[in-house]
């Protein structure tokens, strides 16, 4: 009896080890568990795939439609703005109403002076006819001696503008992310382009022409007894058109890829023209 109770007493024994046939059987069925747990998450994740997939297919879906409905009410925004500034231009540059007399003059003691605008093909002197007197104009293609080189940048601007207009016929052609980027860097060259002449205007103010219309007292970057009239202003503005234009196009070009499907070119053929 008391060698069988303390065999007993080895067996259960806190400090003792199980038996060599118990660790046999470990690890068998620490396997086999382990298997079963990678066949059951194996067996459900197609059900909770195919259960979540549809949701955001459809979620996808939406915000793709409701991107391009965006992008093409933007995309045509920014042309018909490309559209009316190119008409703006071609005002800018024929208008001879870039300086001109002030109403200061007209208090002056002494013999009246002229009075007149001046543009960068004419120069207009008001007379006794409610018609002003102009000399010059576009129809000779020469602009004024002191403001050649003001006439040829605005030329160029004028150029690089409706170039980019008639660049929107390639919608129907192109990807509208390329057509989107040749406008921007039109649109770039322009507003560079505006911006030099604007510098440069400033700069020709002392020339015979100016000496006639404003007074002796004109000089480079002194107007004399002149200012700057509606079509330099409207020129300065275009140079921040011009930027707010290029920057809208290179983002819709930048973000016209990223959300569309890359395997429907066609979407994004015509994007513009289809709105």
């Amino acid at each position: 009896m008391s060698s069988l109770s303390g065999a007993e007493t080895r067996d259960h024994h806190p400090g003792t080890s199980p038996p060599p046939s118990f660790l046999l059987l470990q690890k068998p069925l620490l396997i086999l568990l382990f298997i079963i747990i990678i066949t059951l998450q194996t067996d459900g994740a197609p059900a909770a795939v195919m259960s979540v997939s549809p949701g955001l297919a459809d979620l996808s879906r939406l915000y793709q439609t409701e991107f391009v409905r965006s992008a093409r009410a933007v995309g045509v925004l920014w042309a018909v703005c490309t559209l009316c500034f190119a008409i703006i231009q071609v005002v800018i540059l024929v208008q001879p109403s870039w300086i001109g007399t002030t109403d200061a003059r007209t208090h002056r003691v002494g013999p009246p002076l002229p009075s007149g605008t001046m543009g960068l093909f004419e120069v207009c002197m008001e007379s006794d006819w409610p018609v002003p007197d102009c000399r010059g104009g576009l129809s000779s293609l020469s602009p004024l001696p002191s403001f050649q080189s003001v006439a040829v940048l605005v030329g160029v601007s004028l150029w690089a503008v409706w170039t980019s207009v008639l660049c929107l016929c390639l919608f129907r052609f192109c990807s509208a992310a390329t057509v989107y980027k040749i406008c921007a860097w039109l649109q770039l060259t322009a507003g560079f382009c505006l911006a030099l002449a604007c510098l440069l205007f400033p700069d020709s103010w002392e020339s015979p022409e100016m000496r006639v219309l404003c007074g002796d007292s004109v000089g480079s970057f002194s107007p004399g007894n002149c200012s700057v009239h509606w079509a330099y202003i409207l020129a300065m503005l275009g140079i921040l058109d011009y930027a707010i234009l290029a920057t809208l196009a290179f983002v819709l070009a930048n973000r016209q890829d990223a959300l569309l499907p890359p395997n429907a070119p066609d979407v994004t053929a015509g994007l513009l023209m289809s709105a």
